[in-house]
């Protein structure tokens, strides 16, 4: 009973993630257009209009920007809390069907059990997730100003885990942008730089986390070999040999990922 995790994409303009089980799919948040999104599925065989619901982590354009296309004219149930709620909808200025949890809770859509989490962002109540599906675990640890005690713990038993790394530090403190918006991203409820998601991947490492993503990358404030880098190094020192690092990107989908059921991962093309 395999299951496929496609990221369609993940940066600063836009994030959203397909996850297919034998029972359900389902988009963990929606942040590229309606007219992107159907391409993106489009080009693994799939439609919007097969989707039970969007899982959202929290209310920035970036995660939420095509729900008016998605949810709106499509009907799809938006999975997430009271406060995300209010925000997206004055956001957006319109009213969905909203399916709501209390942060910290699970809940079943389908086959998929998903275990939410509080993580400190500067949103309304930012959540991650952590999908217990039939093939395997996935987590989604982005968006995060610093990784906290329970969000490491609630992701650690992932075997596919989609984890921010948002900035060089350096970088960040060399760039022209305002002083203001470079506390941010660097605040305790901004964004996890390059190091501090080493750092976070050490500590939750475990024999079953076989794949990582590194998400969210600023187009300029870091560089994908140097995260990557930045993470490999660490996943070398410490011995773990047998995660897969992949690079997400803003512009393209990556190759899903199938999970089996056996103990065995492969990375295939979903037809």
């Amino acid at each position: 009973m395999p299951v496929n995790l496609t990221i369609l994409g993940s940066g600063s303009s836009g994030n959203c993630t397909y996850v297919e089980t034998p029972e359900t799919r389902l988009l963990v948040d929606a942040g590229f257009s309606g007219r992107q999104t159907r391409e993106r599925l489009a080009a693994i065989g799939r439609a919007p209009e097969g989707i039970a619901g969007i899982l959202i982590t929290h209310e920035h354009v970036d995660h939420i920007g095509g729900l008016t296309a998605l949810s709106g004219k499509l009907q799809l149930p938006i999975y997430c809390n009271r406060a995300t709620k209010e925000a997206l909808e004055y956001q957006l200025k319109a009213k969905f069907d909203c399916r709501l949890f209390t942060t910290g809770a699970s809940f079943a859509i389908g086959d998929i059990v998903v275990d939410t989490f509080p993580i400190p962002h500067d949103a309304s109540d930012p959540v991650g997730f952590l999908l217990r599906t039939p093939a395997g675990k996935i987590g989604f640890l982005t968006d995060l100003g610093h990784a906290t005690k329970l969000a490491l713990e609630r992701v650690r038993p992932a075997n596919a885990l989609v984890l921010e790394t948002n900035h060089d530090l350096r970088m960040l403190q060399d760039s022209n942008r305002p002083w203001s918006l470079k506390q941010r991203i660097a605040g305790r409820h901004g964004h996890l730089s390059n190091a501090e998601a080493a750092d976070a991947a050490q500590t939750i490492m475990s024999a079953e986390l076989q794949h990582l993503y590194l998400g969210h990358l600023s187009r300029e404030c870091n560089r994908p070999e140097l995260a990557r880098d930045v993470i490999l190094e660490r996943l070398q020192k410490i011995g773990a040999h047998h995660v897969r690092v992949t690079l997400t990107a803003q512009h393209t989908a990556c190759p899903t990922l199938t999970l089996e059921s056996a103990p065995a991962y492969t990375q295939a093309a979903l037809l």
